[in-house]
C-alpha cells in the first residue's frame, strides 16, 4: 500500500486532533461534544425536519384550496354536459365537409375576423395563417368558428404577445381529412 501526501495530511492532521483532544479539560471535552451535539441538531432540524413540519402545516389549507378547485370543475362539467344535453351537441355528428368547403369557410372566417391582420396559406396538407396585430379575442372567436365551420385544427402555433395586447405570429391548421374529422366525428 503506498502513502500519498493526502493520505500523510490526513494522518498528521487526525494526530493534531488527538493531541488537541487529550490537552482539553475534562470540563472543555465535555463542553465541545455538547457544542457538536447542538450543531448536528440544528443540522438535522434544517435539513429534514423543519421542512416536513411545514409541509404538514400547509397541508390542509392546500387540500382545502384543491378541493375548491375540485368542485368548481365539477360545476363546469356539470354545466357543460346540461348545455351539451339540451342542444343535442352530444348526440348529432357535425356533418363531413370536403377539403374546398373547408378552405372556403377557413378564407370566410379570416376575411371576417382579421381582415388585412393576417395572410392565409393554403397547400394539400393544410393552411398556415400569418398574424400581425390581432386582438386575443378575435383570434379565440376565429378559432371557435374554423372549428365547427372548417373542420380545421390547429396543428402548431408561434404566436408573440405584442405591447397593446394582440398578436403575432404563425398557425397551421390541418384539413378534415387529415385530422381524422371529415366523418365530423368529435
Amino acid at each position: 500500500m503506498t502513502i500519498t501526501p493526502l493520505r500523510m495530511a490526513s494522518r498528521a492532521g487526525r494526530g493534531w486532533l488527538q493531541a488537541r483532544w487529550r490537552a482539553l479539560t475534562p470540563r472543555d471535552r465535555m463542553l465541545a461534544v455538547a457544542a457538536l451535539v447542538v450543531l448536528l441538531a440544528a443540522a438535522l432540524w434544517g435539513l429534514m425536519l423543519r421542512p416536513a413540519l411545514s409541509t404538514w402545516r400547509t397541508a390542509p389549507v392546500q387540500r382545502q384550496a384543491l378541493d375548491l378547485q375540485l368542485q368548481r370543475m365539477q360545476q363546469l362539467q356539470s354545466q357543460a354536459s346540461a348545455i351539451c344535453d339540451a342542444t343535442g351537441a352530444a348526440t348529432q355528428p357535425l356533418p363531413p365537409v370536403t377539403r374546398d368547403e373547408s378552405q372556403r369557410a377557413l378564407e370566410a372566417a379570416v376575411r371576417q375576423h382579421f381582415g388585412e391582420a393576417a395572410r392565409l396559406t393554403a397547400d394539400p396538407q393544410g393552411a398556415t395563417l400569418g398574424l400581425n396585430g390581432v386582438s386575443g379575442q378575435a383570434l379565440a372567436q376565429w378559432l371557435a368558428q374554423v372549428r365547427i365551420e372548417a373542420r380545421a385544427l390547429p396543428t402548431e402555433a408561434r404566436l408573440d404577445r405584442q405591447t397593446g395586447g394582440t398578436w403575432r405570429g404563425q398557425m397551421t391548421l390541418s384539413w378534415p381529412e387529415a385530422a381524422g374529422v371529415a366523418s365530423g366525428a368529435r
